[in-house]
């Protein structure tokens, strides 16, 4: 299967067992996570982290996944929150799902010490750059598996900002995910805090073309109503609807909202810019995560949309076409083992 990916006219995905044909990725989940552990819950002594059980519970809920018609899950959780690499590699060797896993930190108040604590004398914070190092080293010399190696190359540069708008040091996270990204040819996905547009032009300013950057959360009530979605579309990046099954309650457009605004999304010729996903976790730890499968999408939520009108080629486009592209390494497929240095910029 992997004869051609050399072939610079094979379009390719980083997975987390190598690179992998764009068009095998099928159904694609853009923005999911499966293993959700709160900094620090590993180390208390309530909280259960037997390997085995959360082998068990999420092998379960991807072969569900896989058996309703789903291929691929990225897990954009980033760095320190549970990410767990070699397990991501047995289950997808175990299920046949391809998982992409995803380098990045945030939001701010997420950051462990070593990140938020001044390096350097005089004290200065991170700098965009050094962020960027880091994550393109985890795109193509592999994600780093504490005191042991490097394994599993990331495929996606993620970060996260406050919700209460975006931070200095967020803003640092943002611009090195973008530097990692433009480097290593892989998009970056980012949840906006408080102004998407603006959380845009931020990435924008460091030279990423604005179809490889994920910008996530576009279903928040507060997105709806300043209809952001069709702002970011509008600017050639990709819109992420992405808690389908989350409801008003929750902060968040219910399903049949969101149904009406992929359709608005659609006639108004912006379809190729959007992509749909539930945010659900497989396990969680040291917190509540909400209870939603990975194949509420396709049971529960593609049915909605065509029965309000949304064609099969549509929908195909939503979780096929579009994600498939987005995912597809650029202009540095060769450099999975290559290390990347970003120059400081003047």
């Amino acid at each position: 299967m992997l004869d051609n990916l050399h072939n610079k006219n094979t379009s390719v995905a980083r997975t987390v067992l190598g690179l992998v044909p764009a068009d095998e990725l099928g159904v694609v989940l853009i923005h999911e996570s499966l293993l959700s552990v709160v900094p620090g819950a590993e180390y208390a002594p309530e909280i259960n982290m037997d390997k085995s059980e959360i082998f068990d519970i999420l092998k379960r809920k991807l072969t569900e996944f896989r058996r309703v018609g789903g291929k691929t899950i990225v897990d954009r959780s980033g760095m320190f929150h549970g990410r767990d690499v070699k397990l991501y590699e047995t289950l997808s060797k175990t299920t046949g799902v391809h998982i992409v896993a995803s380098t990045g930190l945030g939001p701010e108040p997420m950051l462990s010490g070593y990140f938020i604590t001044p390096q350097k004398n005089p004290p200065t914070p991170w700098s965009a750059e050094q962020f960027a190092n880091l994550f393109a080293k985890e795109v193509t010399e592999g994600i780093v598996v504490p005191r042991i190696e490097r394994s599993g190359l990331a495929g996606i540069v993620t970060s996260i900002a406050s919700q209460s708008g975006i931070t200095e040091k967020e803003t640092n996270l943002y611009r090195g995910s973008a530097q990692a990204a433009l480097a290593t040819g892989v998009p970056v996905s980012v949840q906006y805090g408080e102004d998407a547009v603006n959380d845009l032009e931020i990435l924008l300013a460091e030279g990423i073309e604005p179809s490889r950057v994920i910008i996530g959360g576009l279903d928040r009530l507060d997105a709806a109503r300043r209809g952001e979605a069709f702002a970011v579309a509008r600017r050639g990046a990709m819109v992420a609807l992405d808690h389908v099954g989350w409801a008003t309650s929750e902060g968040y457009v219910n399903d049949e909202q969101r149904v009406l605004l992929i359709i608005e999304l659609l006639n108004e010729g912006l379809g190729d810019s959007l992509l749909i996903s539930t945010n659900a976790v497989g396990v969680a730890k040291g917190h509540q995560a909400k209870d939603i499968s990975y194949d509420y999408l396709l049971k529960t939520f593609v049915p909605l949309l065509q029965k309000a009108g949304v064609t099969d080629e549509q929908v195909r486009t939503l979780l096929e076409v579009n994600p498939q592209r987005v995912l597809t390494v650029g202009t540095a497929v060769g450099a999975e083992k290559e290390s990347v240095g970003i120059a400081k910029k003047n």
